[in-house]
């Protein structure tokens, strides 16, 4: 059969299938027929850890999206590049200055270059752990994703994608990423590690901040992890403030984060008490 995957397989054959469809047709019909199969993109997740102890543990159907073209293409206009699900991490970071430094940062604090080399974007976003990685930023830059189905296709913004598993529909794949191309004045990624799992982070937080003639235009500060937080009443707080910042602004704005920190269900106190650093030390650095 056309399409690079077994037809025997997609007749009722035995479970343990590889797939390779070449087209998203091909790979919503083998879907359809397999509805548990798993997608597989640069697959450094197929090792468990447990213990120090590895085994390899696969689904019964697996569709592989290496040779879907159209999923590693990378396009740019003067608004906003796209990145195909299947772009490597590592080769975001040979882009250049066309990328917001944002979105580097995060991207080069995931695992090993040699991870790196494996991994694909999709896959990160993807990730119910490895997710953070990347989140915060695509979030704070509002980056959207184009989710695709077999009937349609439609586009979903960074942060609802993040706020959990139900904003994807069943059988639905994650296709194109789209960031805004923006100029920041000031930008600070950080990487909350998380050493009981390997490769792993308990979230990341990005602050963004521009100004026109010393003048804050617009400031965002997006912690994902577990959860996304994100308190906008404290970045309509600072807009329009003069840089750099009073020491009174300052103090604001940090006291409506830890209050808002305080309502949150999560994270656990001690990485709230990370977040609130970091806070404290983007705004300092935007204070005189």
């Amino acid at each position: 059969m056309d399409g690079g995957y077994n037809g025997d397989a997609a007749q009722g054959g035995p479970h343990k299938q590889v797939f390779f469809p070449r087209t998203l047709p091909e790979l919503f019909t083998v879907w359809k027929r397999f509805p548990d199969a798993v997608p597989y993109a640069g697959g450094t997740d197929l090792g468990k850890g447990q213990e120090r102890k590895y085994s390899l543990e696969l689904p019964a159907a697996i569709l592989s999206l290496n040779f879907l073209e159209e999923l590693h293409h990378f396009t740019r206009t003067e608004r906003y590049i796209e990145l195909g699900s299947m772009v490597k991490l590592n080769d975001i970071l040979t882009m250049g200055k066309i990328v917001p430094h944002a979105f580097t940062q995060a991207v080069a604090r995931i695992a090993s270059v040699e991870l790196r080399n494996l991994a694909t974007l999709g896959g990160n976003i993807c990730h119910p752990v490895k997710g953070p990685d990347a989140s915060a930023a695509l979030i704070a830059l509002d980056a959207r994703y184009e989710l695709r189905s077999a009937q349609a296709s439609r586009w979903i913004s960074a942060s609802r994608f993040a706020s959990g598993p139900s904003a994807a529909n069943p059988q639905e794949l994650l296709v194109r990423i789209r960031i805004p191309l923006e100029q920041w004045d000031y930008t600070r990624y950080t990487r909350f590690e998380d050493r009981s799992l390997a490769y792993a982070s308990g979230g990341s937080m990005v602050v963004l901040a521009r100004s026109q003639k010393n003048i804050l235009t617009d400031l965002r500060a997006v912690f994902a992890g577990e959860s996304v937080l994100r308190d906008k009443n404290s970045e309509t707080a600072l807009a329009g403030k003069r840089l750099p910042l009073d020491r009174r602004d300052a103090a604001h704005f940090i006291d409506l984060w830890k209050t808002y920190l305080s309502a949150a269900e999560g994270p656990d106190p001690f990485l709230k008490a990370r977040i609130v650093h970091g806070i404290e030390a983007s705004i300092r650095e935007l204070t005189d």
